[in-house]
């Protein structure tokens, strides 16, 4: 299976997943309220971390079609990771700003997931 597509499908999962237990059982509510606590912000980073160097490492991909996201993802992934492990106090008041529109979000990761699983079958 092609590395785009694989990343894709596993982007596309995670998201659609997230999305609807955000917007189901409140779920990105508890992530915001899970940065207060700055040991499970850094332990939590070192995940994110390794999940955009895993992504950037194998997809360095800088085409100009779909496969830029996963690529841009990536990126994304890296340095939310280590922004995580650096500055974790700055992570809980940037996820204050999402606290009252946890829906709306939810629905946006859920359409991002769905765009990217899509996008693995085309």
């Amino acid at each position: 299976m092609d590395i785009s597509i694989f990343l894709s499908r596993f982007w596309g999962s995670l998201f659609i997943i997230l999305g609807l237990l955000t917007v189901g059982a409140r779920f990105l509510g508890r992530i915001i309220k899970y940065t207060e606590n700055k040991n499970i912000t850094v332990s939590t980073g070192y995940i994110t971390f390794l999940l955009g160097l895993a992504t950037v490492v194998v997809h360095g991909l800088w085409v100009s079609d779909w496969r830029i996201t996963i690529t841009i993802l990536g990126w994304i992934t890296l340095f939310k990771g280590i922004e995580k492990i650096a500055f974790p106090n700055r992570i809980n008041k940037l996820a204050q700003k999402f606290k009252n529109q946890q829906e709306l979000w939810g629905f946006v990761i859920f359409f991002i997931g769905i765009w990217f699983f899509w996008m693995s079958f085309r």
